[in-house]
């Protein structure tokens, strides 16, 4: 253990230089957005911005199933040649119910409802009364199911929207059954973001039926659909989806050739082209509705086929507007709406006192911890202080390397690790002490110190590593920040007091060959 190879002694140096090397970025301006400059970015807490929690609307999932549901019962009968009446959905029930044709066909209706596809296991059960009646009810266990794929697909479509708008940094977490916490760091106006979010961007294409003149009551399979530019006006738009708007693979903002207005340009994928092109083949002279969130947005007339797989929507769009719904189109619809339970907004100033005040307390507590190990130990304490400088520049490195979110807690878990990184050169030192007490000659005081030092150390060290990876783990929000932070601190911590610390005192005792240790 007394001996420091050539390579080892490079290995720990070229360590250490690394590790400056990544945590200078922090205190630099990006020379070019080329380079890949990394740094640690400051959390909601020291940088101030906007946190928003987010509910899903879970009855919309239900009714938005049980309405398309229906729509799949009115085509899996026509195409059986079976008859149906006053087909209708009960939200609360959770079911469809409608009345036979003709009870000659009840057989044939359950079984061709049976084999209707399900998009969960056990989604729905089908029964009839004595009344000729049919009811479909959707099952308890299959809406569960159904809500929690809507909450990851919910996030992964938040992230995709804010992610667009250039925002730094976003924090987007699961709060229980059907929440979503979204913090965004630097954004003290979160308007524009709470209207992307807001917005479901449900895009589906429907034929109109102009036979229905009555919005009032309108026929089955039939629903009157505001427009988007004037409410008053309503639509009958056929419930049942040609082309459903998941199927797009792109959408841009530009302008609009015939009367140069802003519009949005869409492509669909293979499939959804196919299918754009059989209905609008199928459907000349007939209008076309562009629906968006229940709204129609658009209802031209289908002149010609439209088979290259491409269209436009125009609306009397604002440049914002336009490039906003091709935001949206982009990064797919929401399952269900996303209503605003919570907001708050952590101002610049509130920011910067928590940034000045975690960088006090870690200069002073630093400070502290230097002038008491140099009092106390002298040279050895002398090379403690560079190991713990050393361990501060290769823990901002590591979290600079990945980028990692700093907030108070997190800021806290490095001053800590601090503190546990002297205790195990204290340990170290103060066995060696003990050593020459007992009449040790240094040589030898250094090596029985050292070793007798390094259990414990190790072993407090394996035990707070595992115990804080559980935390990380198990953890959320601002725990698993701490625990991070805190995690990577230890194995900094090993390093710098194991390999650096240890380096600096045995290639002082081969230079200098003391007949006593200075301690």
């Amino acid at each position: 253990m007394m001996y420091y190879s050539r390579k080892k002694l490079a290995l720990v140096i070229l360590t250490c230089f690394i590790g400056l090397l990544l945590c200078l970025p922090n205190f630099m301006s990006a020379p070019s957005p080329k380079i890949p400059w990394r740094q640690v970015h400051l959390g909601l807490d020291l940088r101030g911005g906007s946190y928003l929690l987010m509910q899903v609307d879970v009855n919309t999932i239900t009714k938005n199933r049980l309405q398309t549901l229906s729509d799949n019962i009115r085509q899996t009968l026509i195409s059986k040649n079976l008859g149906y009446k006053n087909i209708h959905s009960s939200l609360p029930n959770h079911t469809i119910t409608f009345t036979l044709r003709s009870p000659s066909e009840k057989e044939a209706v359950l079984k061709a409802l049976r084999e209707m596809p399900k998009a969960v296991m056990n989604e729905f059960n089908v029964s009839a009364d004595n009344n000729n009646q049919i009811i479909l009810t959707l099952s308890e266990e299959a809406m569960k199911q159904r809500a929690s794929e809507a909450i990851t697909q919910s996030i992964e479509i938040v992230r995709r929207r804010i992610d667009a708008t250039g925002a730094v940094d976003p924090s987007i977490t699961r709060q229980g059954d059907d929440r979503i916490v979204v913090q965004l760091p630097g954004i003290s106006d979160p308007n524009r973001i709470k209207q992307l979010l807001g917005t479901t961007a449900k895009m589906t294409f429907h034929l109109l039926d102009e036979t229905a003149t009555n919005p009032d009551f309108p026929p089955p399979g039939v629903t009157f659909l505001p427009m988007a530019d004037d409410p008053a006006r309503k639509l009958p738009v056929r419930d049942h989806i040609e082309v459903d708007g998941a199927e797009l693979t792109s959408a841009s903002a530009g302008m609009d050739q015939q009367n140069g207005e802003y519009a949005v340009n869409f492509q669909f994928d293979t499939a959804g082209a196919q299918a754009f092109a059989s209905v609008t083949r199928a459907n000349v002279g007939k209008p076309f509705a562009i629906v968006l969130d229940n709204k129609v947005i658009t209802a031209p007339v289908i002149n010609t086929p439209i088979t290259g797989g491409s269209g436009q929507i125009t609306g009397h769009f604002t440049p914002q507007q336009a490039t906003d719904l091709a935001l949206l189109l982009r990064a797919g619809a929401l399952p269900a709406p996303l209503k605003v339970m919570e907001e708050r907004t952590i101002g610049p100033s509130l920011g910067l006192d928590a940034i000045k005040a975690g960088g006090i307390s870690l200069a002073v507590g630093f400070a502290l911890v230097i002038v008491f190990m140099l009092v106390f130990y002298g040279r050895f304490g002398f090379y403690a202080d560079i190991a713990l400088f050393a361990n501060l520049i290769l823990m901002t490195a590591i979290l600079s390397l990945f980028q990692a979110t700093l907030t108070l807690p997190g800021m806290a878990g490095m001053l800590l690790t601090l503190g546990m990184a002297v205790d195990a050169n204290i340990l170290i030192n103060e066995r060696i002490r003990e050593e020459v007490r007992n009449g040790r000659n240094p040589l030898n005081a250094l090596q029985a110190g050292f070793d007798r030092a390094l259990s414990t150390i190790i072993d407090s060290n394996v035990t707070a590593f595992l115990s804080h990876v559980m935390l990380f783990i198990f953890g959320t929000g601002p725990v698993r920040g701490f625990a991070l932070t805190i995690t990577i601190g230890i194995v900094t911590t090993l390093f710098t007091t194991l390999c650096l610390s240890w380096m600096l005192i045995i290639r002082w005792y081969a230079v200098t060959r003391p007949k006593e240790l200075p301690i």
